[in-house]
């Protein structure tokens, strides 16, 4: 120990006495009242955790020493003999690895959304994760039809922790398994989400994976369920029971050809590391009305922005039309019909973000759904999302409520 720490020590044992417990109001109050350093030491070194936010001080090693009988000549009496403190330093001890920060993260159970439906692959992926077997899954599919939520209600149905970490181009290996940092002045060693799972028996969502760059590499041995060295802390960690990788992805690692996603090009190596990709579709429009209908008080209003929806995804497989009308949007306009209270706005709003033809086609054509609506475009002009109108005509869904 060096003086500083010692110094809190014997504060703290004037306070509390031998080998006190302390949690970080007494430590705090120790450091007030004593004016001794705060004893970083104590709360970043595993060693000294007593309990969750309680540490363990350890012995000051106080001792009294008595010293020798002083006489000035053989006249006079002997003194008292006198006495003084000294401080027993304990041995010192190389320490080999980085003083690591303490996990006082809470609980990773994913909220239950009360409203969910069920769909797709849920039920495979739940079964999946309640076996606790180690079987990474790689789920792809376009944006908005529900593959994490998916992941995250499942969690919270089980009662499993679920650990998220987003992915760009720029994440690293210091983002995933962690590294030294700076804590309160202190280099200390943190786990990165990647550990954190592992340790916590917790199923790790590698969301957007596609983003990511050949950095993602470094967690090619954990993706076969193997203990990792943690070379930045001199650590081995082994996988608790009940860790799994799932990630999610726009393309299936090979770029997007249509430039819709900016995704990389991902390694084989990394991708054969799972075993199983699932393909994650929109669900269908009884599954999408059950999902809005919690949220909009208006049944017509919802199978219409579900027939809307359906024509437009149609038209997107066959080419017609570049953009497509997400569950996700579905539910944006469904909120903002709670705010707003008129269903155009509502929905021109929310596919404002498209260039200005498609926005105008999307809305006219969902004027041609639902005949108690004015379309904004300038329905003089032939339809500019000409490849679904024809689509919607087809199919029957326009042409039964249009308005001559």
């Amino acid at each position: 120990m060096n003086k500083n720490a010692t110094a809190f020590i014997v504060a703290a044992e004037e306070i509390f006495g031998t080998e006190p417990i302390l949690n970080r109001d007494d430590i705090t109050r120790v450091v007030n009242e004593s004016g001794a350093p705060y004893p970083y030491w104590l709360v970043t070194k595993g060693e000294f955790r007593y309990d969750r936010g309680q540490y363990k001080v350890p012995p000051s090693g106080l001792i009294v020493k008595k010293s020798k009988t002083i006489v000035k000549n053989s006249e006079q009496d002997c003194k008292e003999p006198e006495t003084e403190m000294a401080y027993a330093q304990p041995a010192q001890v190389l320490e080999f690895r980085q003083p690591k920060l303490i996990d006082e993260s809470d609980n990773a159970v994913p909220e239950k959304y009360e409203n969910y439906v069920p769909f797709g692959f849920f039920k495979d992926m739940r079964n999946i994760v309640s076996s606790k077997m180690f079987y990474p899954v790689f789920v792809t599919g376009l944006s908005g039809n529900g593959k994490t939520l998916m992941v995250e209600q499942v969690c919270a149905e089980l009662n499993r922790e679920c650990i998220r970490v987003n992915i760009s181009v720029e994440t690293d290996e210091t983002d995933l398994l962690g590294g030294p940092t700076l804590v309160n002045g202190n280099v200390v060693n943190r786990d990165g989400p990647v550990l954190q799972a592992m340790k916590k028996g917790a199923i790790l969502l590698i969301d957007e994976v596609d983003r990511g760059s050949n950095k993602l590499m470094c967690l090619q041995g954990i993706m076969e369920g193997k203990p990792h060295y943690n070379k930045k802390s001199g650590e081995m960690v082994y996988p608790k029971a009940g860790f799994n990788i799932i990630a999610t992805a726009n393309t299936k690692g090979r770029g997007s050809d249509e430039g819709k996603y900016l995704s990389q090009i991902l390694d084989d190596a990394f991708l054969e590391r799972f075993p199983i990709t699932v393909e994650q579709e929109y669900p269908d429009a009884k599954t999408e009305k059950k999902i809005l209908t919690p949220l909009i008080n208006d049944k017509s209003f919802v199978e219409h922005l579900c027939q809307w929806a359906d024509v437009v995804r149609k038209a997107y497989d066959e080419g017609a039309t570049d953009e497509i009308i997400s569950t996700r949007r579905l539910v944006h306009i469904a909120k903002a019909y709670e705010i707003f209270g008129d269903k155009m706005k509502a929905i021109q709003l929310c596919v404002n973000r498209f260039d200005e033809e498609t926005k105008m086609g999307f809305l006219d054509l969902y004027s041609k759904v639902d005949a108690s609506v004015e379309s904004p475009a300038n329905t003089a002009s032939p339809t500019i999302l000409t490849g679904a109108d024809e689509y919607g005509r087809l199919n029957g869904v326009i042409g039964t409520s249009a308005k001559p």
